[in-house]
């Protein structure tokens, strides 16, 4: 018997508003049984002494230490700036606003 009827993918097209035609509804309950059936495999092969993850292959943090280095002063970062507004980077209004 499968696990996914004709009615049941005909009902869920229904309510996704989708139309199927007849020989669809028999093709995506085939589909979907497969699926089923392979999530049922998987489910018998991992045990309960198999513990949960999210990704089977482990995963490091590849980023640097966040340490704080020396950098430009404020001078020295707007010195090349066409423009400059007080300590900041003074750029032209883009999007027409008012401040």
């Amino acid at each position: 018997m499968p696990a996914i009827s004709r009615a049941e993918v005909a009902r869920v097209a229904a309510l996704a508003r989708i139309s199927l035609a007849d020989d669809e509804l028999d093709h995506f309950a085939s589909q979907l049984d497969s699926i089923v059936e392979a999530v049922r495999t998987v489910s018998e092969a991992a045990g309960g002494d198999v513990p949960a993850t999210s990704h089977p292959i482990p995963l490091a943090n590849v980023f640097r230490p966040d340490v704080v280095h020396p950098s430009l002063s404020v001078e020295e970062a707007l010195q090349s700036a066409p423009a400059r507004e007080a300590d900041q980077f003074k750029v032209p209004q883009i999007l027409g606003e008012e401040p």
